[in-house]
């Protein structure tokens, strides 16, 4: 035990450390006044709370949640409506608030389920244990279970990541001011956000038409006038595979493997 928690009277708090998954770190701490503990300034957040935390031994999932409020500039609603903190690291730690040089690790985890009510907010943390609830192997598919350009595929993606500019943007269609190299090139690809209200955000594109994309959800905020990157996707089928990739050799499907369905078909289906 630190020798600050063994007197009768202690001078401790809480901090948490976020690293959200666009390089965007931020420190908050219950204390009622800033704090700097490790280069990184962790703003008074008295609000934030944690409930009670589950630790254990064995392999079951440690979890706990953590509430605050919305009003909180590091936080806001339109940041956790948007995804920007989905799958964030946070870390948990007390320290004493006189001396904050040495601290104790009380938990580690992820932001899983984000709640919102009454202008405060709910956040889950889930631990390292719960990667274990994760599929130990690869079920088989149809469909190819790579991501396109990744160490699995293999295909080159140099050429196929173009930047542009959006011209305008209404519901889910979106118009660049430069066209794409081939016909539904981007369609399941990606569109990532470099400047603007979205920036840091990708959306996922379902079709693509010349300079036209069209996106599964509405962007979150207006987006016309930003720099984006559009990056060519994969319906993961064998036909595109070999048709237009060529690369039917790193297809990570078994497209002919009978599946389930086979149990209802007739003859002459």
């Amino acid at each position: 035990m630190a020798d600050w928690l063994a007197g009768a009277l202690t001078t401790m708090t809480l901090c948490w450390r976020l690293d959200r998954r666009d390089g965007v770190t931020i420190g908050l701490t219950a204390h009622d006044r800033d704090l700097m503990v490790g280069g990184l300034t962790y703003r008074a957040a008295p609000g934030m709370t944690p409930s009670a935390v589950k630790r254990s031994a064995g392999l079951d999932v440690d979890t706990m949640d953590v509430s605050g409020a919305l009003g909180h500039g590091a936080i806001a609603e339109a940041d956790l409506l948007a995804g920007r903190w989905d799958g964030a690291r946070v870390t948990l730690f007390a320290l004493d608030w006189e001396s904050p040089d040495e601290t104790i690790e009380i938990g580690r985890g992820t932001i899983g389920n984000v709640e919102m009510r009454e202008g405060a907010f709910t956040v889950e943390l889930r631990g390292t244990t719960a990667r274990l609830n994760r599929a130990v192997v690869e079920e088989t598919s149809p469909a190819c279970r790579a991501e396109l350009g990744d160490s699995r595929c293999r295909v080159a993606m140099a050429e196929r990541r173009r930047f542009t500019r959006v011209v305008s943007v209404e519901d889910v269609t979106v118009v660049l001011d430069r066209a794409e190299a081939a016909a539904n090139a981007y369609g399941c690809g990606v569109l990532r956000w470099f400047s603007g209200a979205n920036a840091g955000l990708d959306d996922a594109i379902a079709a693509s038409d010349g300079a036209v994309l069209t996106l599964r959800r509405p962007p979150r905020f207006d987006g016309a006038g930003a720099l984006v990157e559009t990056i060519e996707g994969c319906d993961k089928q064998l036909s595109t595979c070999v048709e237009r990739f060529a690369n039917a050799i790193n297809f990570r499907g078994e497209p002919y493997l009978p599946g389930i369905d086979l149990l209802t078909r007739y003859p002459g289906a």
